[in-house]
């Protein structure tokens, strides 16, 4: 096992995520900027629930182009900027982890570098080489 989760019962009395993952020595690191729910195109969905599909399939992407996927995720930073999208996020985040539990930290911020722009996804994954 590449990645130990340490649990003192805090992080699932919220949700599903762990409060602390350590990794090995060794590993592979991948680190993404800020991932929002956009497409290659530049499309932009208004909705919360198509722009956080497009986030995560996004970071899929990232992870895939490393030869990793969500299972390496050790870390997972998300920025939302209306408080009544959380639930419909949250929906949309654990189809795409499913059962995987990754550090976990959620913010709830005025605005992203985009007005129009309701989520972003940060990862930190990590893999044996």
């Amino acid at each position: 096992m590449t990645h130990k989760i340490h649990d003192i019962s805090v992080a699932k009395q919220i949700g599903k995520y762990s409060d602390a993952i350590a990794v090995g020595s060794n590993m592979r690191w991948l680190m993404t900027s800020g991932t929002p729910g956009l497409s290659a195109s530049g499309d932009l969905p208004d909705d919360i629930e198509a722009q956080s599909r497009l986030a995560w399939e996004n970071v899929v992407s990232l992870l895939a182009k490393d030869g990793m996927t969500v299972t390496d995720i050790v870390k997972v930073t998300q920025y939302l900027t209306r408080t009544e999208d959380i639930k419909a996020y949250a929906a949309v985040r654990t189809r795409f982890l499913g059962d995987h539990r990754p550090a976990s930290m959620l913010l709830v911020i005025p605005k992203l570098v985009w007005p129009k722009l309701l989520v972003e996804v940060e990862i930190v994954a990590a893999r044996a080489p």
